[in-house]
C-alpha cells in the first residue's frame, strides 16, 4: 500500500520542504515541515507535510503510523503559537484531502490546520 519516496523532484511540496521554493515557515524538524497556506481560508491556516514524499492518505500504511502521530501531536502547540484560541472556546479544524474527489490539489500528503476567529472564508 505504501508508496513513500524520499523526494519527488516534480512535487511543489517536496521543493518547499527542501527550501527550493520560498514559504513562510511555521515549524521544521527532521520529519516534518510546516508552513502558511498561500490562499488562507481563515486567520490561521497552515500546512504540515512529511519531508518524505507520500502522495496521499490512500498510500499510508502501518509503517507511517509514527510519522502521522508526530504530525498530529505537533498541531496543538503550533495552532496556539499561530493564533488559534485555546480549547474549548477556541480551536481549529484539521483537514486532510485525499484524491480528486476529496479535493486534493497537491499530491503530497498534507494536513491543513485552519482556525482563528470566525467567520471563515470557507466552512
Amino acid at each position: 500500500m505504501s508508496t513513500a519516496h524520499a523526494h519527488d523532484p516534480n512535487c511543489i511540496f517536496c521543493k518547499i520542504a527542501a527550501g527550493q521554493i520560498p514559504s513562510k515557515k511555521v515549524h521544521e524538524d527532521d520529519q516534518v515541515f510546516a508552513f502558511h497556506d498561500i490562499n488562507p481560508w481563515a486567520p490561521v491556516h497552515f500546512l504540515l507535510i512529511p519531508k518524505t514524499h507520500i502522495p496521499s492518505m490512500a498510500q499510508v500504511g502501518p509503517e507511517q503510523a509514527p510519522l502521522l502521530g508526530h504530525i498530529l501531536s505537533l498541531i496543538p502547540k503550533l495552532a496556539l503559537e499561530q493564533g488559534c484560541g485555546p480549547y474549548p472556546e477556541g480551536g481549529y479544524r484539521i483537514v486532510i484531502n485525499t484524491g480528486a474527489q476529496g479535493g486534493q490539489e497537491v499530491h503530497h500528503l498534507h494536513v491543513h490546520v485552519i482556525g482563528g476567529p470566525r467567520p471563515w472564508k470557507h466552512g
